[in-house]
């Protein structure tokens, strides 16, 4: 009886391993990127504010209860369909809404909020995008939940939606999430 070569057996050993990293990748959602922050502070930065009060920092985020930080453009077509959602979670006491507007032209900024309405008590301007990537921002919209000890409890790439919030967020609200 004849031993199996290795020249014949390692291309099947290859060819399996591959098709098992392939069919792992199969499982995966190639729209969620892990974020690197989560149950971690906030990274240190400080933008000067679109309105001309003090800067928003990471400082911000501390012992102020929870935050819900937003960041839009407003030549973000996603952002556009996410406003309403966002006009609707101002009203929520439970939490502060508040935004960075990256990689965008303040007067842009200012004109967008003014026809859509603003529902963030305060807004820093990223212009260099230099906030956004220590964040790990991907793209607009995006949203993070930063809790009084200024700790990322989580972040949603994407346009926020009543389903999102009620699986994702509301539970960390209600101190359920771990």
């Amino acid at each position: 009886m004849n031993k199996p070569r290795i020249s014949t057996l390692l291309p099947i050993s290859l060819f399996v391993v591959i098709g098992v990293v392939m069919a792992m990748g199969l499982q995966r959602d190639p729209k969620v990127l892990p974020s690197m922050l989560i149950n971690k502070s906030v990274p240190a930065f400080d933008l000067a504010s679109l309105d001309g009060t003090p800067n928003l920092n990471s400082g911000t985020f501390k012992n102020k209860g929870f935050v819900v930080l937003n960041v839009f453009a407003s030549w973000c077509v996603s952002c556009r369909e996410e406003h309403p959602f966002l006009m609707q979670l101002a009203k929520d006491k439970r939490f502060s809404l508040l935004g960075v507007d990256w990689k965008d032209n303040n007067a842009d900024a200012k004109d967008y909020l003014a026809k859509m309405g603003n529902p963030f008590a305060h807004i820093g301007v990223d212009q260099s995008g230099r906030a956004g990537i220590d964040l790990g921002v991907s793209g607009v919209p995006e949203t993070f939940v930063i809790d009084a000890q200024g700790f990322v409890r989580t972040r949603i790439p994407g346009p926020l939606s009543p389903e999102i919030w009620k699986s994702e967020i509301e539970p960390i609200l209600a101190g359920k999430a771990s």
